[in-house]
């Protein structure tokens, strides 16, 4: 079955530190032209990442982003600026006496004057080390949601091809069927040059013979058709195949066109004409198609 260079795969994993999120996204390219954007913490991890993304996607124009941020709760901690703590408890205590006022919440007053509670970000978690952890199975599971986009992808694209190798497949049965009329026709007009020929004083009947032998050789178009339907059933088949077949599709591709065009050379006949530019205009069709698969 065939795949879609196109794809996009994506996995999101929120732990009580960490926030990772990949996603994965490609377009059409002749060879493996891989994108990253991953943070400074998994650096020393980019080339086994490269080595996973080649190997599992084969080729395409492929953007990878990997982000890894630290949650505020694991992030941040709050720290006491006790030397504050105690010029505010002091001096509070000091406005109570003065004014002989009760005084039982002075600590919990201090406790939330300006710049006592501090919250500073923590290193307690080694970013590096719990990121890659856990961003391993991730990267694989947006690189098995990207498979899967390709292939549901490339079921429609299946199908829209097959469509285009069965229409070229119905116009050469119409070739085929309209062949010996297109030979009868020949016929008659050799037969009527003939007459008109025949009574020249210079008429050479071996020479006449083997010129005629010739060109109905180059009018038959018998080999051509046979050539193109086993080129159609080659087609089929590769379609279906389970690895990728897209380059394959293509060379074969070329071939089916130049059976169609050594017809269209050969026919002589406006009918037939008709019929192979027909079968061009799918071949273009599937040779568009062509660059969307992997």
């Amino acid at each position: 079955m065939l795949l879609s260079m196109t794809g996009f795969g994506s996995a999101h994993v929120e732990t009580d530190t960490h926030t990772i999120s990949i996603e994965l996204k490609s377009l059409n390219s002749k060879s493996m032209d891989l994108n990253l954007r991953i943070p400074r913490s998994l650096s020393d991890k980019e080339l086994e990442i490269r080595n996973l993304i080649s190997k599992s996607l084969v080729r395409g124009k492929i953007n990878l982003t990997i982000e890894v941020n630290k949650n505020k709760s694991g992030a941040t901690r709050s720290k006491i600026n006790l030397e504050l703590l105690k010029q505010y408890y002091q001096e509070l205590e000091q406005a109570a006496g003065a004014l002989n006022a009760q005084s039982p919440d002075l600590f919990r007053l201090a406790l939330h004057m300006p710049d006592v509670l501090l919250t500073e970000a923590t290193d307690d978690v080694k970013q590096e080390e719990v990121a890659w952890e856990q961003v391993a199975p991730l990267l694989q599971q947006a690189i098995n949601n990207f498979n899967t986009f390709r292939a549901d992808e490339g079921k429609a694209l299946t199908s829209e091809i097959v469509s285009y190798i069965d229409r070229i497949r119905i116009l050469l049965a119409e070739v085929d069927k309209h062949d010996p009329t297109r030979v009868e026709q020949i016929r008659q007009r050799i037969q009527g040059h003939l007459q008109e020929i025949s009574s020249a004083e210079a008429f050479n009947q071996n020479r006449f013979e083997q010129e005629m032998i010739y060109y109905i050789e180059k009018l038959d178009i018998a080999e051509e058709k046979v050539r193109l339907i086993n080129h159609l059933h080659y087609f089929t088949e590769t379609v279906y195949l389970p690895e990728p077949t897209g380059k394959k599709l293509a060379f074969i591709s070329q071939e089916i066109g130049r059976e169609i065009n050594t017809i269209g050379s050969k026919a002589n006949d406006a009918t037939i004409q008709h019929l192979v530019v027909e079968m061009k205009e799918e071949l273009e069709k599937i040779k568009e198609q062509l660059n969307n698969i992997l």
